[in-house]
């Protein structure tokens, strides 16, 4: 859930991935999000705007997890998302993962990014 956001938001992540498209956006009364979903890899996300006053915070808790195709996309897709975010793994090599990063977004979104080993 994003506080006014999400249609930013889902713009900034389809401009970085590099297979990733807005699939729709529905609009509430005051032009927030109702409902928007956004695709990355053929994988499906849904945003929302909060329609109440209160602010919701986002928890690192629940990650969006991406396996990026490429070591040119890893890289640009996690050096894009630490801009004015919160790098809590930095991208390197693990036992798992050719590169693997855990970042927080300007949004308070939590991603963790890999590239695959092969086989």
């Amino acid at each position: 859930m994003f506080n006014g956001e999400a249609e930013e938001a889902m713009k900034f992540y389809t401009s970085i991935f590099e297979d990733a498209a807005i699939e729709s956006i529905l609009h509430q009364e005051n032009g927030g999000v109702r409902h928007g979903t956004f695709s990355i890899n053929g994988q499906v996300f849904m945003t929302v705007d909060n329609s109440k006053e209160k602010i919701v915070d986002c928890t690192p808790a629940m990650s969006l997890f991406v396996t990026c195709k490429r070591e040119s996309e890893v890289d640009y897709v996690f050096q894009r998302l630490s801009e004015d975010g919160t790098i809590v793994i930095d991208l390197a090599e693990t036992p798992f993962a050719v590169k693997f990063a855990w970042i927080i977004d300007r949004f308070g979104v939590s991603w963790q990014l890999q590239l695959e080993k092969n086989g």
